[in-house]
């Protein structure tokens, strides 16, 4: 049984109340594209204040997109979630504008959903380079 009746209506949702709610990503301006049966994606504009000393994004900024793409992908399937734990490994730097992340659940279950996502360093005129990659474990709460 689907949670939301329609792609709308989860974007919807994902707008609403996990930017709109979520003081860091509204801050950060994470701007959700997909969120439909297991799979999301989601970008953001690298701004000078979510850069490290050497001017990439920083690891918190990766972090963020990492979790969230993993959250939201499992919670088109499952409804409300947490995060129960990820793991992250950064691939190499977050050098763009921009950072595009892609979650997709690798298996959902009533007490946990098993997520994976790719995050990517996006710049104009540049090949995406992929920064970091992640699993996580998502906790149905609702």
């Amino acid at each position: 049984m689907a949670v939301f009746a329609t792609e709308a209506e989860a974007l919807g949702y994902m707008k609403t109340v996990a930017v709109a709610k979520s003081g860091f990503s509204s801050w950060a301006g994470v701007e959700p594209l997909k969120v439909w049966e297991g799979e999301a994606e989601l970008v953001v504009t690298v701004r000078p204040e979510m850069t490290q000393h050497h001017g990439y994004a920083h690891g918190a900024i990766v972090g963020l997109m990492a979790d969230n793409a993993c959250a939201w992908a499992a919670a088109s399937l499952a409804g409300d979630v947490v995060t129960g734990s990820y793991t992250i490994h950064f691939v190499a730097p977050a050098k763009g504008t921009r950072l595009r992340a892609r979650g997709l659940v690798v298996k959902p279950g009533r007490r946990q959903v098993v997520v994976r996502a790719e995050v990517w360093s996006e710049a104009e005129g540049v090949k995406p380079v992929l920064c970091a990659v992640a699993t996580a474990a998502s906790v149905p709460v609702g």
